[in-house]
């Protein structure tokens, strides 16, 4: 029977509760966003009594269905001040949906100055006063937690960045082999480090499992979806065998490459820091091309990459990564950007903001552009320390730049820009703008409309539209716990639609529609954090880009981001 686990810090107590019927459709981010709105005050302080961490298993999680395993965590966001949903892979949702747990609440704060750690099992939940880990980056704990608990278990913890409770921080989920996954938008980390919880450790040994309504019928349908997955090109060769590092090329063609802090739209260096760079360098020196970031993935578009002595020095980067620290702030070669990305994962810090954030403060003049030696520094020495410039470059991009005076600061509700300008494309500027989450890609993708064809990107035509059927579509996606890469599998192949609409009735037991199960979940989850966002004062004149966005063309194309406040605000009226 599915439960939902609350954990109170204030009390240090743990209270088992039934889940209500009307949630049996929800999983994932349905769940958390459906708990933030309901049970934390929207005028709240991120980092006080009354906010709550949220942590909820897709609803396909568990299962045998493949690339499903995505564990969605919410709150109110420190950073943006709104309702806050982030989605990771690795094996915590999982487990949690083995150990037939929907959702995760942990709330209130310790009356007392400890830290500690949280452990889930088959018998229940407990918790644990910490003092071994406390300071670690998410790389030394992990060691810490295998030497303790075998290698077979789930944790998601946060670096120093999350005890400081910066408002970039993250969560840290581990995966299968032992490396590093992201909760990375909206400062969830923080709001982890306020209830001063270190970790969260996962066993799901002699777990129940998934209580699946139609077994057989389930059986039958994770196969086809399974062939479907395989059948999309884009998924079967281009992100498996470059990752989203293949996206390089392809948004410098367009001209919306961020570089040199969103000056400019395409950066001379590109190939140096492409996915098919990156790929030749990884099978070179041994690493791997292709690695999951959960079980049962057939996608595999991760890897792990190792340094020119065979090292390992980081698995999963990212192409928001790769851009926005590669040719946003120039340092134009792989290494210098692995070696970021892993520091960034092991202090436990956003790598979209803080990427940023380095750009921003090199455009105040802290470090050149370019400067590889000078944005590990300031890693090292400033956030993982929790120094005074430590502090304001952990706080994202949005406070660097205002501590800096800086008026070139790409953000939106406080949260930065990921790695597609919104110049050049212009429908990921209208999600950028609207979403309830800030500016953030995986929250209406328009990218690949764009890339494939279906809109110009340096035009206005179709892209309101096309930005709220994405996130409409986004909220059913991540509710379902799917990878946002299955989501080119839907659109693109008929078949895909009609297996997952199977999996999902078989699932819960029910005849749902496909307009039910993605149209009318995903827009009950857009409602409901919109709503929150207004109670909280975010209204639509929080539905903006920078100025900057506005008035300087970008080059190569020269286009500005031409929509009206009108135009924006018809995203949501209409």
């Amino acid at each position: 029977m599915e439960k939902i686990v609350r954990i109170s810090l204030s009390d240090l107590s743990v209270k088992v509760e039934p889940v209500p019927p009307e949630w049996a459709w929800y999983g994932g981010r349905a769940v958390t966003s459906t708990i933030v709105a309901k049970e934390v005050p929207p005028n709240c302080h991120p980092l006080g009594p009354s906010n709550k961490l949220v942590f909820a298993p897709g609803l396909l999680a568990g299962t045998m269905a493949s690339d499903t395993g995505r564990l969605s965590a919410g709150a109110k966001s420190p950073l943006t001040g709104g309702i806050k949903e982030s989605s990771a892979g690795g094996l915590s949702a999982q487990m949690l949906a083995r150990l037939q747990i929907k959702a995760l609440i942990v709330e209130g704060l310790p009356k007392e100055d400890k830290w500690y750690r949280i452990h889930i099992n088959k018998d229940g939940a407990s918790i644990h006063e910490e003092t071994e880990l406390i300071g670690l980056g998410n790389y030394a704990l992990q060691k810490v937690l295998e030497e303790r608990l075998g290698k077979k278990f789930g944790a998601l913890s946060i670096g120093q960045a999350g005890e400081f409770r910066m408002a970039a921080a993250d969560i840290s989920a581990r995966d299968s082999s032992g490396t590093l996954r992201s909760h990375g938008r909206g400062g969830l980390g923080a709001v982890m480090g306020s209830k001063r919880v270190k970790v969260i450790t996962l066993d799901d040994t002699g777990a129940a499992g998934v209580q699946v309504a139609d077994p057989e019928k389930f059986k039958g349908a994770a196969k086809g979806w399974s062939q479907a997955l395989l059948a999309h090109p884009g998924l079967s060769q281009g992100m498996r065998l470059f990752g989203t590092a293949q996206l390089v090329n392809a948004i410098h063609a367009l001209g919306g490459l961020p570089t040199h802090n969103f000056r400019y739209g395409q950066y001379e260096q590109h190939e140096a820091i492409s996915g098919e760079t990156m790929r030749e360098t990884i099978i070179a020196r041994g690493g791997k091309p292709t690695h999951s970031c959960q079980p049962g993935c057939v996608i595999q578009c991760s890897q792990v990459y190792l340094d020119k002595d065979g090292n390992f020095v980081t698995s999963g980067i990212e192409y928001e990564t790769i851009a926005l620290l590669g040719a946003n702030c120039k340092l134009g070669n792989l290494d210098a950007v692995a070696i970021a990305d892993r520091l960034m994962d092991d202090i436990g810090v956003d790598s979209i903001d803080t990427s940023c954030a380095m750009g921003v403060a090199m455009e105040a003049g802290l470090l050149p552009f370019g400067d590889t030696e000078g944005v590990v520094r300031l890693l090292q020495e400033e956030i993982a320390k929790g120094t005074p410039l430590g502090r304001i470059l952990g706080g994202g991009a949005a406070l660097t730049g205002k501590a800096y005076g800086i008026t070139r600061v790409p953000v939106a509700k406080n949260q930065a820009f990921p790695a597609y300008d919104p110049r050049a494309i212009k429908g990921i500027g209208v999600t950028y703008a609207t979403s309830p989450m800030g500016a953030d890609h995986t929250a209406g993708y328009t990218v690949g409309a764009t890339l494939g064809g279906h809109v110009n990107g340096l035009k206005k035509e179709g892209q309101l539209g096309l930005s709220k059927g994405t996130q409409i579509a986004t909220g059913a996606v991540d509710s379902l716990g799917l990878c946002q890469f299955s989501d080119m599998a839907l659109a693109d192949i008929p078949d895909a639609k009609t297996r997952m609409v199977e999996l999902i009735n078989a699932r819960v037991g029910g005849n749902r529609t496909g307009e039910e199960c993605f149209d009318g979940l995903g827009m009950y989850v857009l409602q409901t954090e919109r709503q929150f966002n207004l109670k909280a004062g975010l209204t639509s004149e929080h539905d903006r880009l920078p100025e900057f966005m506005t008035t300087d063309p970008l080059p190569p194309h020269n286009e500005v981001f031409d929509f009206t406040n009108e135009e924006l605000d018809s995203v949501w009226n209409s």
